[in-house]
């Protein structure tokens, strides 16, 4: 279970969505489609950490937000994998709200089973809904603080929503100064012209990467409507997140670099 290429569905009809799958080994529980490859995962006796790496970097928002503005901001991911995002940003960070869209069904109910997906209430949404329609109904636009992406399909090869309409429609969705997180896979050939589609929409200097791990999953970061934090504030806020919420933070500062775009 090394190889980690996160796949979560958007527009695929009901009868092609396969089934989610568990599997065990060495304390975590892991999520699957009827195939070895990784959905996500949960450490069955720390539910609230976050395992896998990837998904940890896919937090680097943290580092563009205020954080006294933390606990009234409104989380949105686009596809659910094993919720870890999303158990996250509802308990360690206890945001205002935190909205999660999925759209196979099978996926949902496996996190509320298996997972520690609590149910809907007043703080968290869980949608079994397709991530395009979601992103484009203007009545969402301007009411993300924070949005993740995550977005494969079954073969893993590219984003499943990767055109230059649906990054502005995330640009869209986050209110000014919100911040988006995308999961690349960064060893497919489709990643730098992802990272040109999302610069695109957000315009090249409000958009930076990580390293990749060594699974090949790069995070690319988008801040819309704001100049990004100077080092001295990252750094700050970088202890900060690390202190309150036991997250590699400052590791994520030496990891951030300017998108490697063509031409």
């Amino acid at each position: 279970m090394t190889t980690i290429r996160k796949k979560a569905s958007a527009r695929a009809a009901g009868p092609e969505l396969a089934p989610a799958t568990l599997s065990e080994a060495d304390g975590v529980r892991y999520l699957h489609l009827g195939t070895p490859w990784v959905q996500g995962a949960m450490r069955v006796r720390k539910p609230l950490a976050l395992e896998l790496e990837y998904i940890q970097r896919m937090m680097a928002w943290l580092l563009l937000l205020e954080p006294d503005a933390i606990s009234q901001a409104h989380a949105v991911q686009l596809g659910l994998g094993a919720a870890a995002i999303t158990r996250f940003c509802l308990r360690r960070l206890r945001m205002g709200r935190v909205t999660a869209v999925e759209l196979n069904p099978t996926v949902i109910r496996a996190c509320h089973l298996w997972f520690h997906l609590p149910e809907n209430d007043e703080r968290l949404t869980v949608l079994n809904d397709d991530a395009a329609r979601f992103a484009a109904d203007p009545t969402h636009h301007g009411s993300a603080d924070s949005l993740q992406v995550d977005l494969y399909d079954h073969d893993a090869a590219a984003p499943v929503l990767d055109d230059a309409g649906f990054y502005r429609d995330c640009h869209r969705l986050l209110a000014d100064g919100g911040a988006m997180t995308v999961n690349l896979f960064g060893r497919d050939a489709s990643f730098e012209r992802s990272a040109g589609l999302i610069a695109e929409a957000f315009g090249a200097d409000a958009v930076r990467s990580l390293r990749p791990t060594k699974e090949g999953n790069t995070v690319v970061l988008a801040l819309k409507a704001g100049a990004f934090p100077d080092r001295a504030t990252l750094a700050l806020r970088a202890e900060n997140i690390e202190t309150r919420f036991d997250l590699p933070a400052r590791k994520w500062l030496r990891m951030i670099r300017a998108l490697p775009l063509a031409g």
